[in-house]
């Protein structure tokens, strides 16, 4: 079973990596821009969508503010990225926002925006591996059907991909990450060649529907929390900016310069493609509807509505429809890869975390292949419970997007301005100064600018489900408050343990007691290893549960040369726990100063099913013996011949082996 399971990972994982070649590990630009940057380039493919969805309501009339809604969704982003570079470069270390904030504003602020990141990772997998799904089923609609089990085993496979280590899933995203952006911008720049230069009335295939508004004309408030809500959708295209200051780590030197050059490039790229996709729905007059039957007038009775790329993909390779499958695939496999960056961020704030001893230890070591596989694990089973909860379905699953991340933008901003101004009370070089007043200009504004986002986010995504993921955070952040209590509480109880070591009287006497089944070679070895440790008083004991097994057993020990006496322990219920652990209690007591010390044969098996069929008793006799003070409990195993097999086997690598450079 071991070889087994052994075999499995080394196919599926690879060779272990020593960890002395983590520097292998590390990314230049042209790998990290595609690794880090895909989440917030594949929100282009969606977040201009939404916008025109949640116009839809309104009627074709309200498109027309869609490209103001993404000019200002865009403004935004480009705040953010300008404040993102100070971060980048006044914490390179990889703790991003919570390293930012926990510095600057404190634990319990800090705990909010890690609480809040590791939401919005999980749902950036769950909304990225969903849209995908959709544009998939817009050409082939079996997966449409079934796209909760396409997506899920789309997030396995990426999980796989990640626990194989970084550079190996940086270099499998690097091709098809740049394939997109290549073939989005072929598509704008010939969309707009033709309709703008030669003059081609270029049409999606729903510009001649006719939209309805679901309520009429929208006027007044209505209108205003409309265009709100169209840009809280929208403002989905920041998601993923954050992820490089959380991944400074994993860039090659200067890390901090290099992270800040892919963040800007990542902004421009974004920003470019973001707004061109609107403009090119624009011009073709396409349509996004929530409910295309009801909405879409003229639309044939089994109309399926294409995604907005897909429209637009139609429509201008019109004449070359393998550009139109090209621009598809690229953009499906991009909101695959999307999820990406979750993969590359929540492992490493989940080590940053688990250190700080919010969450269990287990996620701060590296896996075999040097990435940190329990957050990988983690984060994969939390993104596979959202997409069956919420079938797939995107517009349900965008509704609890966005939330966490403006929380930790905003913290985040507002941790940064109080850096500069620490700093700014001792700086006394002028060009320095200088450097930091701007500095601070800088977060300040994308501090007002985030709050206002976050706002706005808040008011007009809370009753359709943001309070899921404002709930989740704050169960998120609950769990983890324990977990640091519980860690600073026993960390608390064996220091002080440990300050009254000069104080702790020494046993003055050590009994022995050898549990004993029958008169056989297992008892005998448990009895020689008992008599070689020198204890002050020896004994086998024997619990009574049959007695005519019993005086068999009794028979066989006096018959032998045994010089050990054997105490038979009466169990009229016939338990065995009990009467023993009964037994060493009340050697205690009679002497406190006594160390007992308890010695228990064990089988050792070669097969999973014998393991279940011996050791049942030992096992559950030492789980109460461990809670018993001054009680020692020892194994005295012996080897059955089943076990000769797994000394055949090629020596297995432990837990740990990789990290610690035992292995080659």
């Amino acid at each position: 079973m071991s070889k087994l399971s052994t075999a499995a990972r080394r196919l599926v994982l690879g060779r272990p990596f020593r960890s002395d070649k983590l520097a292998h590990t590390l990314l230049p630009k042209r790998i990290a821009l595609p690794v880090f940057a895909s989440d917030a380039l594949s929100s282009v493919a969606y977040a201009p969508e939404e916008i025109f969805l949640v116009l839809s309501v309104a009627g074709l009339s309200a498109y027309s503010m869609a490209p103001w809604i993404g000019l200002v969704v865009a403004a935004v982003m480009m705040i953010v990225i300008a404040s993102y570079r100070q971060n980048v470069h006044a914490y390179p270390s990889g703790g991003g926002d919570y390293e930012v904030v926990t510095t600057n504003l404190g634990p319990t602020a800090g705990l909010t925006v890690a609480s809040a990141l590791l939401v919005d990772y999980v749902l950036t997998v769950a909304v990225s591996m969903s849209s995908a799904m959709s544009n998939i089923g817009s050409a082939i609609p079996f997966v449409d059907q079934h796209k909760v089990w396409f997506a899920i085993a789309a997030i396995t496979i990426l999980a796989s991909l990640n626990l194989r280590g970084i550079r190996e899933s940086g270099t499998a995203f690097a091709i098809p990450t740049y394939a997109f952006m290549i073939g989005m911008y072929i598509m704008l720049a010939w969309g707009f060649f033709q309709i703008y230069v030669l003059g081609h009335d270029l049409r999606a295939e729903s510009a001649g529907f006719e939209m309805h508004s679901e309520h009429g004309d929208v006027l007044g408030f209505a209108l205003v929390f409309l265009i709100a809500r169209a840009f809280s959708s929208g403002s989905a295209a920041l998601t993923g900016v954050e992820a490089i200051s959380n991944g400074v780590p994993a860039f090659q030197k200067p890390k901090s310069r290099n992270a800040a050059t892919t963040l800007l490039l990542l902004g421009v790229i974004a920003i470019t493609l973001f707004m061109g996709i609107i403009m090119l729905a624009k011009a073709t007059g396409a349509q996004i509807a929530e409910r295309p039957l009801e909405q879409l007038g003229g639309a044939p009775p089994d109309y399926q509505q294409k995604t907005l790329v897909a429209q637009l993909a139609d429509a201008v390779f019109h004449d070359f429809p393998i550009g139109l499958y090209l621009i598809t695939g690229v953009t499906a496999l991009i909101l695959v890869l999307a999820a990406n960056t979750a993969f590359n961020g929540f492992p490493v704030l989940g080590s940053i975390l688990a250190q700080d001893r919010y969450l269990p230890r287990q996620l701060h070591t590296r896996g075999d292949r040097l990435a940190f596989s329990n957050g990988i694990l983690f984060l994969a089973f939390g993104a596979v419970a959202f997409i069956v909860a919420f079938q797939a379905q995107v517009t349900a699953l965008i509704q609890l997007y966005i939330v966490g991340v403006f929380v930790s933008f905003t913290l985040s901003q507002i941790g940064m301005v109080r850096h500069w101004t620490r700093l700014l009370r001792t700086e006394t070089d002028g060009p320095a100064r200088a450097r930091m007043m701007r500095s601070r200009v800088i977060n300040t504004i994308g501090f007002l600018c985030t709050g206002t986002v976050l706002i706005i986010v808040v008011l007009t995504k809370f009753l359709v489900g943001a309070w899921i993921a404002i709930l989740a955070m704050g169960a998120l952040f609950f769990i983890m408050k324990l977990i640091h209590r519980h860690y600073a509480s026993v960390s608390r109880e064996l220091e002080a343990r440990a300050a009254e070591t000069e104080d702790i009287v020494l046993p003055s006497r050590n009994h022995a007691v050898v549990l004993v089944s029958n008169v056989h070679l297992p008892t005998l070895r448990a009895l020689a290893y008992a008599r070689a440790t020198r204890p002050d008083v020896l004994e086998a004991i024997t619990v009574s549960v049959d007695d005519a097994e019993t005086r068999e057993l009794v028979h066989k020990w006096e018959s032998s040369d045994i010089s050990v006496p054997l105490k038979v322990i009466a169990s009229p219920y016939r338990e065995i726990t009990r009467p023993v652990l009964e037994y060493v209690k009340r050697v205690s007591r009679e002497s406190p100063r006594t160390v007992v010390t308890v010695f228990i044969p064990e089988y050792v098996v070669g097969h999973w099913w014998e393991q279940v069929l011996h050791n049942q008793s030992a096992l559950r006799l030492k789980g109460r013996l461990l809670f018993e003070p001054n009680v020692m409990v020892t194994s005295v195993p012996w080897q059955l011949s089943s076990s000769e097999r797994l000394k055949k086997l090629a020596p297995q690598s432990a837990p740990g082996d990789a990290r610690k450079g035992f292995l080659d």
